[in-house]
């Protein structure tokens, strides 16, 4: 049960990092909606290792085979199935990994939760297993586009290098200008090098993933234990090197007293608006109808190029030096990732609405 997401439209991966394919079943999907083959490829390619000089090296095309689900290009309303084969796994460089557990990764967790891992690029632990996620949150994102619900997410820190001005202040269209995928041309040049200098020192930096939804229609979210805040929280945080999530304001918000914090309403011509939108889009975890925007921080990527102590399986201490294809960065391939799961998150919540209305 664990390794499904979500409660009407559902979805349960499968795979390994070095096993045979990552995949998945989708099912609660909507009847009808036109399936974009090349558009679910296009979000899957924006994930892939080796799409640039600041990613892991590993040389994989992640082209998605569906098994089910649809018929004549559009969704049947039958589970969808789908699978990516691995093709480059380069599974002998995690040899020296068999008997060690690396620091920050999920290696001793797992063997003492299962006894037995998978040592093999972290098995199931990998980030690998968010292919499942894209091509879910392709789907996602093609049902939400006839609703007019549009989901953009960018890179808006890397280290110390971050954006310092609003996100509408930024022309979000050019996110893919640049291989960090941030909205400022300036930033992400910086950002770049930053990253090419970390990678060339054997080691990570972590980072922000700002993200969008516009056009969510007001109501959805369910009081008490289904606001929708609280669901962006836990699937933002089901993802790799996730380790922080804030909504609206945030923290920063802590810095102002609560009448400038509000977010006051006024008339605006016939319709009931608010004038600011501390509150990120969500009241009472319940969509209000304004732009939900949140941000997701990333830690820097466990694997590192240099030597570290640790222990063996035994407990004996030794060091550690990682082999093998690593991002030094995981926000340009979390970008996609962020989307496809606020997609996953939004829809669900939608066909939730529709069944608690007469």
């Amino acid at each position: 049960m664990f390794n499904s997401f979500g409660n009407i439209l559902r979805l349960t991966s499968f795979g390994e990092s070095h096993g045979k394919g990552i995949g998945g079943v989708i099912d609660g999907f909507p009847a009808g909606i036109r399936i974009d083959m090349d558009f679910v490829q296009k979000e899957l390619n924006r994930r892939r290792p080796g799409q640039s000089a600041i990613t892991t090296s590993r040389k994989e095309t992640d082209e998605v085979e569906f098994l089910s689900g649809i018929f004549e290009g559009k969704s049947t309303g039958c589970p969808i199935g789908f699978i990516v084969w691995n093709q480059n796994q380069h599974s002998n460089d995690y040899d020296n990994m068999k008997e060690l557990y690396r620091p920050s990764h999920a290696d001793y967790t797992y063997n003492v939760k299962y006894g037995i891992r998978d040592h093999r690029g972290g098995g199931r632990s990998s980030a690998r297993e968010t292919i499942s996620r894209v091509v879910s949150g392709a789907l996602a994102k093609l049902a939400l586009n006839q609703l007019g619900i549009h989901i953009t997410a960018f890179t808006s820190q890397v280290g110390p290098i971050k954006l310092e001005k609003d996100y509408k202040d930024y022309d979000l269209d050019t996110i893919e200008d640049n291989p960090v995928r941030c909205p400022d041309q300036e930033k992400a040049q910086e950002m770049q090098e930053l990253i090419s200098k970390i990678k060339g020192e054997g080691d990570t930096i972590g980072g922000v993933v700002t993200c969008v939804i516009k056009g969510c229609p007001i109501g959805l979210g369910q009081p008490v234990f289904g606001k929708l805040h609280a669901a962006l929280a836990n699937a933002m945080m089901s993802i790799n090197a996730a380790k922080a999530f804030e909504y609206g304001d945030g923290f920063k918000g802590l810095k102002q007293k609560g009448s400038e914090q509000n977010d006051v309403f006024f008339n605006n011509d016939g319709m009931i608006d608010t004038r600011t939108n501390h509150s990120g889009g969500m009241q009472g975890g319940i969509s209000n109808g304004q732009d939900i925007f949140f941000r997701v921080a990333f830690k820097p990527v466990a694997t590192v190029l240099m030597e570290q102590h640790t222990v063996n399986v035994d407990g004996i201490d030794t060091t550690l030096k990682a082999k093998g294809r690593h991002d030094p960065c995981v926000l340009p391939r979390a970008v996609p990732i962020v989307e496809a799961m606020a997609a996953l998150t939004i829809l669900d919540f939608y066909l939730i609405d529709r069944t608690t209305q007469l």
